[in-house]
């Protein structure tokens, strides 16, 4: 089958939806989205929960079988793809037992040519295999599924935005992610990004204010705004835009209460972008500012882009702009090849130096086709471990000396659930990003709360409401 023309209109969107809807019996068809890796991959699920919606599936409840699965997959690291095999394998006694299960798998690791091959030699039951560039096209090869056809297309990389206007069907009723840009052009060596999402690809910033307006005035009161790297945002657009204007004019739309913003490249946070986050009220006073190693040679070795001592500077300049209260989380990845064990003791000094509020802390996991993948000096596993471990244990000492520091603070509080753990509770996000937890219910989600901080635990914070307004 010739792969289906990147002019996929609107229209021809809303025949294949119809023709799937006519196919299904009413309200009895149970989809299910299993979603890997980042917020981008999240929100893409969402666009395709919206088409699935749109023609009449129904989302299954936790103890529901689906009648449709889709594997929403990353790549970014082994453990990950790891998972995909396990939950994809462990549905072939059910396709035997019901072959109109429908099983499809998406996402970056189907844009890895001989990955794909793999999986689907592995699990041949597998119905669709699409990747990143066509997911907008998931209705037609439904469809085509439907139809009897085991349905493989993946669409190499391209400029285009197809799909890029997608609307969402968002489950968090507060945060709604927004995409700006999409792609990557910086090639750090360890990183299979570019090559499974593409060159960097702005949108334009009407198409970008208009559906942020549209969500705010659905209820959305927090925008999180999302690329691979968003102080990039602008390069190739006529407008010449850049991420700090549209930051600010996102700013004013009256319905927005709090915009946040993630991932950040060190190397593209400009002065103004750094002015826009310390003048402006509704801009988080919070920034994942990814470093990877506090090591100036291995981050040469990862092109990075800029040293240790560069990195370092960027973070006085934001604590001198935004304040002190920034809340600073970061990447990092231990055992690099040829880390040795001085230059890991670079990236203990840096947390020490920094005290981030939170890092997602990694071993280095070797990706197929990236330059690192091939260098000599690759770190044993128990190395990296170890490594691991007392990174770990020392940005928890961190976390939790800060959070120890905020007990009796007041902090104004963006309720966005109940509380998991405790029925009559509910949580949100400070200013800075971080998780509290305080009595309350339903009527408080979606509201600014002022909220006195009592408990500090590793992960989340305790409180109580108090009466004040800001």
């Amino acid at each position: 089958m010739p792969q289906i023309e990147e002019q996929y209109t609107a229209d021809r969107l809303a025949g294949d939806m119809a023709w799937v809807m006519s196919r299904l019996p009413e309200g009895k068809c149970k989809y299910k989205i299993e979603t890997y890796g980042c917020q981008m991959n999240a929100h893409d699920s969402e666009k395709l929960a919206f088409m699935l919606d749109s023609m009449g599936y129904i989302e299954a409840e936790n103890d529901e079988e689906p009648d449709l699965i889709i594997f929403n997959t990353c790549c970014v690291r082994e453990h990950a793809e790891l998972k995909v095999h396990g939950n994809v394998g462990a549905l072939r006694k059910r396709k035997e037992e019901d072959p109109n299960l429908v099983i499809a798998v998406c996402g970056c690791m189907m844009q890895q040519k001989s990955v794909a091959r793999d999986l689907v030699k592995k699990y041949p039951f597998i119905d669709i295999v699409f990747g990143t560039h066509n997911l907008h096209t998931f209705p037609a090869l439904l469809r085509r599924c439907l139809e009897g056809e085991p349905v493989r297309e993946v669409w190499e990389q391209n400029d285009a935005l197809a799909g890029s206007n997608l609307p969402a069907h968002r489950k968090d009723g507060v945060t709604a992610y927004v995409n700006i840009m999409y792609g990557c052009d910086n090639y750090c060596t360890y990183c299979i990004v570019p090559y499974v999402r593409g060159h960097e690809r702005s949108r334009p910033h009407a198409e970008i204010l208009e559906e942020v307006s549209r969500v705010a005035a659905q209820g959305y009161g927090e925008i999180m705004l999302l690329g691979q790297n968003v102080n990039s945002y602008g390069h190739g657009v006529a407008d010449e835009w850049d991420f700090a204007g549209l930051l600010d004019q996102i700013s004013r739309i009256e319905a927005v209460k709090r915009i946040r913003f993630m991932t950040s490249h060190p190397k593209d946070l400009s002065d103004r972008l750094i002015d826009v986050m310390a003048s402006n009220q509704k801009v988080c006073s919070q920034l994942h500012l990814p470093v990877q190693s506090g090591s100036s040679d291995v981050l040469r070795s990862m092109n990075r882009r800029y040293t240790r001592e560069d990195y370092l500077r960027l973070v006085d300049k934001l604590r001198g702009c935004v304040g002190e209260h920034i809340g600073l989380t970061t990447d990092i990845i231990v055992g690099f090849p040829g880390e040795t064990q001085e230059q890991f003791l670079e990236t203990l000094s840096l947390v020490q130096q920094v005290r981030y509020h939170a890092a997602y802390m990694f071993m280095y996991s070797p990706r197929q086709g990236t330059i690192a993948a091939q260098m000599p000096g690759q770190i044993p596993e128990t190395v990296k471990k170890e490594r691991l471990h007392q990174l770990i244990e020392l940005q928890n000492s961190i976390t939790g000396q800060i959070h120890q520091g905020l007990i009796g603070k007041v902090e104004p509080v963006l309720v966005e659930s109940r509380s998991k753990r405790d029925a009559h509770a509910v949580s949100g996000r400070t200013d800075a990003g971080r998780m509290v937890t305080f009595p309350g219910g339903d009527e408080l989600i979606g509201k600014m709360v002022p909220v006195k901080i009592t408990q500090a635990n590793p992960n989340t914070l305790g409180g109580e409401r108090i009466d004040d307004a800001f």
